[in-house]
C-alpha cells in the first residue's frame, strides 16, 4: 500500500574548524565533497536530510537536533578529513537512528608525482588533507564502541560509481526501505491456524516489536459478508483478469471460475478497507456455506494480490507473510514454498506449496488447474500451478528462537530447470553451493517453521544489512 511517510536518509560530513584559516580552499573542496554524496544517495529513491559539513561541538549538537526534528530513519555520517571525534557523538546520540560512517578517499591514489612537486609544505599539508579520510575512523569507532552505538563502515573512492563501496551504500539505503515499509505495514490476519501445526503459531507483540507496523484481526465472515454484495459485472472483469494474467486450462469450469472471481473481487475490497500490505490466512469453513465457499476460491484471488506487492501467506503463517513481505519489498517477489521431495539424482531438492503463487517470479505463465480436493484441507476449487523463474534465488525464514527472538534465516540458490509434480501447486527445483543433502540437515539446525519464502535474485547480503537495521541476528547458510 502507499506509504505517506517517505524515507529519510540524513546526511553529514565532519571536518577540523581550525584547518580553515590554515588550508586555502580546503573547506570549499570538502563542501563540494559531500554535494557528490548527497546528489548520489538522491538517486537511490529516498529524501536526503543535507547537515552539511560539521566542524564544531556546537554544530554537531545542532545537527543531531535537525536530523531528529526531520525524523530521519538512517544516517550517513562522511568522514571527509581528519576531525575530533566531539563533533559526531552529538549528532548521532540526539539522533538514535543506525549509522554507516563512509570512508570515501576522493580519488583511487594521490597523484604522488604531482604532490611532491607542490610549491610549500602548507600547500602540500592542505593537498594532504583532502585525502585524509580515513584517519579519525579508528577515534570515531572507539567512541561508538564505547558509547554502545552500533555503526558500518564503508570504505572506498567517492568519486568512482564503479567502486564496490556504491553497491554497498545502495544496498543499505534499500534495506533502509525495507525496514522503513515494514515498520509502517499492516498485516492482516484472518481466520485461525492450522490446528496442530506447532511450528507456526508466532507471538503477534513479538512481530510487532522487531518488526513495526500494525496487525489487523478480520473475521473470515466480513469477506464472506462483502462477497455476497460483489456485482455481476464486477465478477466478469476479474474473469477476464485471471484469464488474461494466467494460463487457464481447459478444464476448469466456467462455474469456477466466476467463483474465485466473485471471492477476488471481495478481496480486494477487504484489503482496500483495512489498507492491507500483507495477508496470513487460514480457516477451515466448516458448518457455514457461505465461509467454506469463499475460502475453497481464495486462491486466484491471493495470488493477484501477491503480485500487487500484498502477499498472502496461506495456513495462517504469519512469520512466512513477514518473510514474504520482505522478499517483496527488496523487488524480489516472495513466494510461498516448503519441503516437497528431494531428488537425490539430480541432487536438487523439489519445494512448493498449495495456494496463491507469485505472477511475477514465474517462469512463464502459471496454470490454473481444477483441484477435486485440497489435501489436508476442506473443499475443492481452483488452483494454481507454476515455478519459479529458472535462475538465482533467496531463501527467507522468519525464525523464532527459543527465549522469544526473533532471526532471520537465509539461503542462496537456483532455480534449475527439469521435471516438477504437475498436481496444481506451486512446485519449483533448487539447487545450492552446499548440496541438498547438507542443505537440509544445516537449515533445520535453527528450528524454522516448515514453510519459508522464496524470491527471485541473490540478496542474501542486503538481508544481513536489514538484520542490521532491525538489530535481528542474520544467519546465511549458503
Amino acid at each position: 500500500m502507499a506509504n505517506i511517510f517517505p524515507l529519510k536518509i540524513g546526511l553529514f560530513g565532519i571536518g577540523l574548524e581550525a584547518y580553515w584559516d590554515q588550508f586555502e580552499g580546503l573547506k570549499q573542496r570538502l563542501d563540494r565533497y559531500i554535494d557528490i554524496v548527497a546528489d548520489k544517495l538522491q538517486k537511490f529513491n529516498a529524501e536526503i536530510v543535507n547537515a552539511g559539513l560539521i566542524d564544531t561541538p556546537e554544530k554537531a549538537m545542532a545537527a543531531g537536533h535537525l536530523f531528529r526534528q526531520a525524523d530521519v530513519d538512517l544516517i550517513f555520517l562522511y568522514v571527509t578529513t581528519y576531525a575530533l571525534s566531539s563533533t559526531v557523538l552529538p549528532v548521532v546520540q540526539r539522533a538514535k537512528v543506525p549509522v554507516i560512517i563512509l570512508n570515501l578517499s576522493p580519488e583511487a591514489s594521490i597523484d604522488y608525482a604531482s604532490f611532491n612537486k607542490m610549491a610549500g609544505r602548507t600547500k602540500m599539508t592542505g593537498e594532504w588533507l583532502a585525502h585524509c579520510s580515513p584517519c579519525c575512523v579508528p577515534e570515531i569507532a572507539n567512541v561508538f564502541n564505547r558509547a554502545g552505538i552500533q555503526f558500518h563502515q564503508i570504505t572506498g573512492i567517492l568519486n568512482d560509481d564503479k567502486d564496490e563501496c556504491w553497491n554497498e551504500i545502495k544496498e543499505w539505503v534499500e534495506a533502509a526501505h525495507v525496514a522503513h515499509t515494514m515498520s509502517h505495514n499492516r498485516l492482516g490476519v484472518m481466520g485461525h491456524y492450522y490446528s496442530g501445526m506447532l511450528d507456526i503459531y508466532s507471538d503477534l507483540t513479538q512481530q510487532l516489536v522487531f518488526f513495526g507496523g500494525h496487525i489487523e484481526i478480520i473475521e473470515v465472515d466480513e469477506l464472506s459478508a462483502l462477497r455476497n454484495g460483489v456485482l455481476a459485472s464486477s465478477i466478469k472483469d476479474k474473469v477476464d483478469e485471471f484469464n488474461s494474467l494466467f494460463d487457464v486450462q481447459k478444464d476448469c469450469l466456467a462455474e469456477e471460475l466466476e467463483r474465485a472471481a466473485k471471492t477476488s473481487v471481495a478481496l480486494d475490497e477487504l484489503v482496500e478497507k483495512y489498507k492491507l500490505g500483507s495477508l496470513a490466512y487460514y480457516y477451515k469453513g466448516t458448518g457455514i456455506k457461505d465461509n467454506e465457499d469463499v475460502i475453497s476460491s481464495i486462491i486466484l484471488g491471493a495470488s493477484l494480490l501477491t503480485a500487487r506487492n500484498i502477499p498472502v501467506a496461506g495456513e495462517y503463517e504469519i512469520k512466512n507473510a513477514q518473510a514474504m513481505k520482505i522478499l517483496d519489498s527488496f523487488n524480489a517477489g516472495g513466494s510461498f514454498t516448503e519441503y516437497y521431495a528431494m531428488d537425490f539424482e539430480g541432487d536438487v531438492i523439489l519445494m512448493g506449496h498449495d495456494g496463491p503463487g507469485h505472477i511475477a517470479i514465474a517462469e512463464g505463465k502459471i496454470k490454473v488447474r481444477p483441484l477435486e480436493v485440497y489435501h489436508g484441507k476442506v473443499g475443492n476449487g481452483l488452483s494454481v500451478e507454476m515455478s519459479v523463474k529458472n535462475g538465482p534465488v533467496t531463501l527467507l525464514s522468519v525464525v523464532q528462537k527459543r527465549d522469544g527472538t526473533l532471526m532471520l534465516l537465509c539461503a542462496e540458490g537456483e532455480s534449475v530447470p527439469g521435471p516438477i509434480l504437475e498436481i496444481g501447486n506451486t512446485n519449483s527445483r533448487y539447487k545450492f553451493s552446499i548440496g541438498a543433502r547438507r542443505f537440509v540437515n544445516e537449515w533445520n539446525e535453527y528450528g524454522p517453521a516448515h514453510h519459508c519464502a522464496v524470491g527471485i535474485g541473490h540478496i542474501a547480503s542486503k538481508i544481513k544489512k536489514l538484520g542490521s537495521l532491525l538489530k535481528m541476528e542474520v544467519v546465511k547458510v549458503c
